[in-house]
């Protein structure tokens, strides 16, 4: 393996050894559905995440409580801290495709119209917020506080 491969699958498994990771395989909800939820909470805190998906009378957000709960076990688990309110976020959340079912339903004069019923993998990984880089709108807002003192 070369140098610089070998430099980043270490810089890899430093990163995996303060991230907590869930995976939820075969969800039977629709990735359409499921990625209007996970849109809520990324890049949220974890309690604050935990709150919205509390509250969120759409149907995958119990599904993705769980989820993150588990993540949250995970991250825990293997850094060996408790979380605290403010220290760990929402990294990343990915809502992929599943696999499709397909059934006819019935149609008019003998046809058959074809259903397809969706299912989705999600993936949750929590950093702590220590490691979190600095977004754009901090950038933009240092900028333009710094603008407006000189």
């Amino acid at each position: 393996m070369g140098v610089r491969k070998r430099l980043a699958a270490e810089k890899r498994k430093e990163t995996l050894k303060t991230t907590g990771i869930a995976r939820n395989v075969q969800v039977p909800t629709s990735p359409r559905k499921t990625r209007v939820v996970a849109d809520l909470i990324r890049g949220i805190e974890v309690m604050s995440a935990l709150n919205i998906l509390h509250y969120n009378a759409k149907a995958p957000a119990a599904r993705l409580e769980k989820l993150l709960q588990s993540a949250i076990h995970n991250w825990e688990a293997k850094t060996g801290d408790k979380i605290d309110e403010g220290t760990v976020y929402v990294k990343t959340i990915a809502v992929d495709s599943g696999r499709m079912l397909k059934r006819l339903r019935p149609a008019p004069q003998g046809r058959g119209y074809r259903v397809r019923k969706r299912s989705n993998h999600v993936t949750i990984v929590l950093d702590a917020i220590a490691n979190r880089p600095a977004s754009q709108k901090s950038k933009a807002k240092a900028a333009k506080t710094e603008t407006s003192e000189a």
